[in-house]
């Protein structure tokens, strides 16, 4: 751990060095109330002073590692391991002025020779290099234990989230409605109520229902992430419904008044005379449920279709039209040149 990564665990509490344990206790459930990831979502800041709360709390409400950290700060960690000796000589502590030393750097710099007066020096053993920096103290070295491995002083391993992330598969019609499902999460099973209005990409949160915490056994949250099964008609463009209509050329010429599917039943639409393939009619308000409530459009993408079978007679009214027609709509192709 490097000197600027020492951390105050009675400031982050919020408490003195002299508070019982009843104390830290309460100043823990306080600030773990205040910063608990339910109550700032998608704050990071919040996440991140969360940890820094349950970190401090599992060192200063354990009295042998707050011991520890009274007497050694940031290197609390390492106290109790024994100094390992060198050239067969013991190295002994019972009866070691340790109040002289400002620092634990002042104090390795004493007992193994110096490493030099500056705010950091190396000493290398076989392949690995042990970087000691000076850091402030503000306690002495009362209750000293002995010191063993330095390898890890620059490493911190932070708390691994507890929220978890699965996928639920949905069709168009539970999305649309609402649905409850039920999930399997190992040896767990649990009732998930799915509210209207999800989309592919959605995530739905259940609280409580992540990984557990091992420092005090409270749980993240489970987040399912929303995959719309395909429909054979409907598909999305933004928040919009979107689906592909076919006309007539009759209804294309004429205008017509058909009726369209739409989630919640047909509804009559009006084609007016003359549109063209491709053209896109809205029906408003009948498109997805929002979750914020209300509807999206329903946008419906016009298609021409022209009859593959005529009857006889159909053959002959559209070998007429062809004969009489005045509409060319590729005159305005003897302009065009490169």
């Amino acid at each position: 751990m490097a000197a600027t990564d020492f951390k105050d665990y009675y400031s982050i509490l919020g408490v003195s060095k002299t508070a019982t344990n009843d104390e830290i206790k309460q100043a823990f459930r306080r600030l773990a109330r205040k910063y608990h990831p339910d109550v700032n979502p998608g704050n990071k800041q919040a996440e991140a002073k969360f940890k820094e709360v349950n970190e401090a709390y599992e060192v200063l409400s354990d009295a042998e590692k707050r011991r520890k950290y009274d007497s050694f700060g940031q290197y609390w960690k390492q106290a109790g391991q024994g100094w390992p000796s060198g050239g067969g000589t013991n190295v002994g502590f019972e009866e070691f002025d340790f109040g002289k030393y400002g620092s634990f750097d002042e104090f390795l710099n004493d007992l193994l020779g110096g490493f030099g007066r500056s705010g950091a020096s190396r000493s290398s053993t076989g392949s690995q290099t042990y970087t000691y920096r000076t850091t402030p103290r503000s306690t002495g070295f009362s209750g000293f234990d002995g010191f063993g491995d330095f390898s890890n002083f620059d490493t911190a391993t932070p708390s691994a989230s507890l929220d978890t992330e699965a996928s639920i598969k949905l069709s168009f019609a539970e999305a649309f409605n609402g649905v409850q499902k039920r999930i399997s999460l190992g040896n767990e099973t649990i009732e998930v109520r799915i509210p209207p209005g999800a989309k592919s990409g959605s995530k739905i949160r259940v609280r409580g229902k992540g990984k557990t915490s091992p420092y005090n056994q409270q749980r993240g949250d489970l987040y399912l992430k929303v995959e719309l099964l395909p429909h054979s008609f409907f598909q999305f463009e933004g928040d919009n419904l979107v689906c592909e209509v076919p006309i007539t050329p009759d209804e294309a010429v004429l205008g017509a008044v058909i009726e369209v599917p739409t989630p919640d039943g047909s509804v009559k639409m009006n084609i007016p005379a003359g549109i063209r393939s491709g053209q896109t009619l809205r029906l408003r308000g009948k498109g997805w449920t929002l979750p914020k409530g209300g509807r999206s459009d329903q946008l419906v993408k016009i298609a021409i279709a022209s009859p593959k079978e005529l009857t006889p007679i159909e053959r002959e009214y559209y070998e007429k039209i062809r004969d009489n027609r005045s509409f060319n709509p590729r005159s305005h192709f003897q302009q065009v040149k490169l």
